[in-house]
């Protein structure tokens, strides 16, 4: 685990470089570049905020916000677990032909997504405060919240990069997996209108806790519950390690398989 940060920080060039690349390839030929990142989730936030309220009768108060402190974290969650799986068969070439740490690749891709993030958290600033709620003191929180989804990314990120070089049929099996998650998740819903007998559910889903924190900080102006953030840190930080194992001794056989 410490030869991975020696190493990272040796290539470090090399991941700005390869960040970046992953920011541009996101935008490349596209007539609206970086603007994606904002139409993108609006026009989803569209489409749900048309269904949920007017034909399901969901009837969450600032619906809208509502959903949007929600829906953007999720959404980078999912992009990077789904361009995550087929990271080391698109950079087979190169991980054939020339050493560096691989470990690069799947970071590179989380890195990149938070960079897309971070720009898209102005939507969620900004339906806030256009709705008068303002932004609270809890907002310091932010940070801690987002370092927890990102050490969870990454973890996550390594299992499914290295597995899918040896199936290639779960890149397939993930996009039905993440769509079913997404309803498993209180994302569109509140977490408590879901019945006492399917609580379970919430409970053994990560994203469920991360997404109900940015809740409380942006939506209920509450503090979060520091006890859950500290559970959560802790499984992140667990997943980021066995993500690493699986990582390192399945990459030794990287290049046999590519």
């Amino acid at each position: 685990m410490v030869n991975m940060f020696k190493n990272i920080y040796q290539y470090r060039e090399l991941l700005k470089t390869n960040i970046k690349k992953e920011i541009r390839g996101k935008y490349k030929h596209s007539f609206l570049g970086v603007l994606w990142s904002f139409l993108y989730p609006l026009l989803q936030l569209a489409v749900y905020a048309i269904i949920f309220p007017l034909i399901l009768r969901n009837t969450q108060e600032n619906y809208v916000i509502f959903l949007c402190v929600a829906l953007i974290p999720w959404n980078f969650f999912t992009t990077i677990v789904t361009q995550s799986t087929g990271t080391i068969i698109a950079n087979g070439d190169i991980v054939k032909k020339v050493y560096f740490p691989r470990e690069i690749l799947p970071i590179s891709v989380v890195t990149s997504q938070l960079v897309n993030f971070l720009i898209s958290t102005i939507i969620i600033i900004a339906f806030v405060l256009c709705a008068g709620m303002g932004l609270s003191k809890y907002i310091i929180f932010y940070p801690i919240i987002l370092l927890i989804q990102y050490i969870l990314s990454v973890g996550i990120s390594f299992i499914v990069s290295s597995v899918t070089v040896f199936l290639r049929d779960l890149e397939h099996l993930i996009s039905i997996a993440m769509m079913m998650l997404f309803y498993a998740t209180p994302i569109a819903y509140s977490a408590d209108t879901i019945p006492a007998n399917f609580q379970f559910i919430i409970t053994l889903n990560p994203m469920a806790h991360i997404l109900n924190a940015y809740r409380d900080i942006f939506y209920y102006q509450r503090m979060p519950n520091i006890q859950t953030l500290g559970i959560m840190l802790a499984i992140s930080i667990f997943i980021f390690v066995i993500g690493y194992l699986i990582f390192n001794k399945l990459q030794r056989n990287f290049a046999e398989e590519l």
